[in-house]
């Protein structure tokens, strides 16, 4: 069986005789109701998400002071952090933003997949990447030209983030390291938090339009980049909306993949 993203239409063991097969161009779309779910309340899950983000950012705290301790630095001294520390301290987010999810489906027995719609397809990969490199060449001047002329920010500053990670791949290990935390680790788990926990829940709770939005804003928020926030929000939005246009997160997983490593690549070979 497989997974059904809140308001998805299940394939291939569809119980309706009115649904949709997958030969219809109208397949993938969200369905009016969900299907199967679990008993416990959209409220509570949207309540549980929450819990969780907090725990998660609290966990990545903790993990941040651990990783300072055992490698000698003060808490100013982030910058000399190796990609093989900074691994270690974002496991202390990754646990909580996964966990909860994981605990969640265990509780209420549905699974990953089917709660959270955690199934991808070959076709994902040319929808969802394309997607999410277009978005990376279009949301990024979207958000930085109009910051430009309205303020004094430059673009170093605005791409400092993202460089100061890429610059810290100064060898072979570091590359690999950089692309298992930027490009692969974190759209798998956020996705499955922001997309398949959270952006679910409210959107039964309050509507596509809300649901999306807020949790855009909750993933660009955990980034804890003010400068950036806008262009993290822009591009959780465009995840949100694969995802619930195509009722998984395959689609929104690949765009993330392709919109994190569109950044490292060009900040590896412009550095």
């Amino acid at each position: 069986m497989t997974a059904t993203y809140p308001g998805a239409v299940p394939e291939p063991d569809r119980t309706t005789a009115d649904a949709p097969d997958d030969r219809s161009p109208t397949a993938g779309a969200p369905a009016a109701a969900p299907v199967d779910r679990s008993p416990v309340s959209d409220l509570v899950r949207v309540v549980v998400a929450v819990v969780g983000w907090l725990v998660s950012l609290v966990g990545g705290a903790v993990a941040f002071a651990v990783v300072l301790a055992a490698s000698g630095l003060g808490a100013d001294d982030y910058d000399d952090l190796s990609l093989g520390w900074i691994a270690v301290a974002q496991m202390g987010l990754w646990l909580g933003l996964l966990g909860t999810p994981w605990i969640l489906a265990r509780a209420t027995g549905t699974g990953m997949r089917r709660e959270f719609g955690l199934q991808a397809r070959w076709s994902d990969l040319p929808i969802g990447g394309g997607l999410g490199m277009l978005g990376q060449f279009l949301i990024i001047p979207l958000v930085y030209l109009p910051m430009q002329w309205l303020t004094d920010v430059t673009q170093e500053e605005f791409a400092e983030p993202a460089r100061d990670m890429a610059d810290r791949a100064s060898d072979p290990v570091g590359v690999v390291l950089l692309v298992l935390i930027v490009g692969i680790g974190a759209p798998i788990v956020e996705e499955i938090f922001y997309r398949g926990l959270l952006q679910g829940s409210l959107v039964r709770l309050v509507g596509a339009g809300w649901g999306i939005a807020i949790a855009s804003l909750a993933f660009g928020l955990v980034h804890f980049q003010l400068l950036q926030l806008p262009a993290l929000a822009l591009a959780g939005a465009l995840f949100g909306i694969l995802a619930h246009r195509y009722g998984r997160l395959g689609p929104a997983i690949a765009a993330h993949m392709v919109f994190n490593m569109t950044a490292v690549i060009t900040l590896l070979v412009t550095s």
